[in-house]
């Protein structure tokens, strides 16, 4: 029940390929505004798929082809473990629909090229689904950043440290590229990226075990020669989540940077300012929606240059852990 919402268009209307534990939280999220709806579901278990479109709405299909295609999609969402992104995105992408997937985007930087390459090829829109980088927060932090407030930056610290081995089975799983790095150190990763741009070194320190990585020491070298360490880990709760940028002039901090509603910034000499702003999922779905029906095919949020480069830096990382998933064997 409730009212219509009326807006200057119709919702948006979205396939969900996958259908975990992202997928509900998601769902849940931007179908609650009204702007947005789910019209088609797959999951590899039909029964998952139906009773995900029982809860959110769509019509469970029974393979992806017939999700994707079903009557009025406008945009494919694929939320699956990550070595099921590369196939789903490319079938999405060759049945001719926008297609926005999930971080990590595909397990290597190759599978990522390719993908943008035939998104290029058919003209048509394709993005990961980098939240923190769709949210206000984290592009304000940029700007301070940018412009100066910090003054000479003497240190930064990044710490993603949380203990998510129960959240869901495939973080532990090597055949569906489990562990710290894909899942939770592409955050940190992206956001040192993202502020300092691509480093041109990365030492990587990590720790393996029943053939994942648990945890990791990612330390990125920039131009200038700074140095920013990325502390990653899967299995402990060593100082949480955070970022922090000291200079000489303040410096800022951002609790929960991925997901983050709020950052500060703490002047020596001079006001504080505190920068509040939607954490949600709903600004990077609005976006996209924007986004897509302007006939876009890159994110200005989430540019494919920054989502090649970031798979580069854990190529590299993997490369020096000597990790290998079961399927790139």
């Amino acid at each position: 029940g409730g009212q219509k919402i009326t807006s200057s268009y119709k919702t948006f209307r979205w396939c969900f390929i996958g259908t975990g534990k992202l997928a509900q939280q998601v769902a849940a999220e931007i179908v609650k505004s009204g702007r947005h709806e789910i019209v088609s579901v797959y999951s590899r278990r039909i029964e998952s798929a139906m009773e995900f479109a029982a809860q959110f709405g769509g019509k469970a299909s029974d393979s992806a082809a017939e999700a994707i295609t079903t009557q009025g999609v406008d945009g494919v969402y694929v939320v699956t473990p990550h070595n099921a992104h590369y196939p789903y995105v490319k079938q999405a992408l060759e049945l001719g629909k926008p297609v926005l997937c999930e971080k990590a985007f595909t397990t290597d930087a190759k599978q990522a090229k390719e993908l943008f390459a035939l998104a290029e090829e058919k003209g048509l829109y394709l993005a990961e689904a980098m939240w923190t980088w769709f949210s206000p927060v984290a592009n304000n932090v940029k700007e301070w950043l940018d412009s100066g407030e910090l003054g000479d930056i003497k240190r930064v610290k990044t710490n993603y440290h949380m203990d998510v081995r129960k959240y869901a089975d495939r973080l532990t799983d090597p055949k569906r590229a489990g562990g710290a790095l894909l899942d939770s150190g592409v955050y940190p990763i992206t956001y040192l990226y993202r502020l300092f741009g691509k480093p041109v070194s990365v030492a990587c320190k990590g720790v393996l075990k029943d053939g994942i990585d648990m945890e990791e020491n990612v330390d990125l070298t920039f131009v200038n020669g700074r140095t920013c360490r990325a502390s990653i880990s899967i299995h402990d709760w060593w100082g949480l989540e955070r970022f922090a940028v000291v200079g000489t002039k303040a410096k800022i901090t951002v609790p929960w940077f991925h997901q983050a509603k709020q950052a500060s910034l703490k002047r020596k000499h001079g006001p504080n300012e505190d920068f509040r702003g939607d954490g949600s999922y709903l600004n990077e779905f609005d976006l996209v929606a924007e986004e897509i029906r302007a006939g876009k095919t890159e994110s200005s949020y989430v540019p494919r240059q920054a989502t090649i480069d970031v798979l580069e830096i854990m190529d590299e990382c993997r490369r020096q852990m000597g990790l290998v998933y079961p399927f790139e064997k």
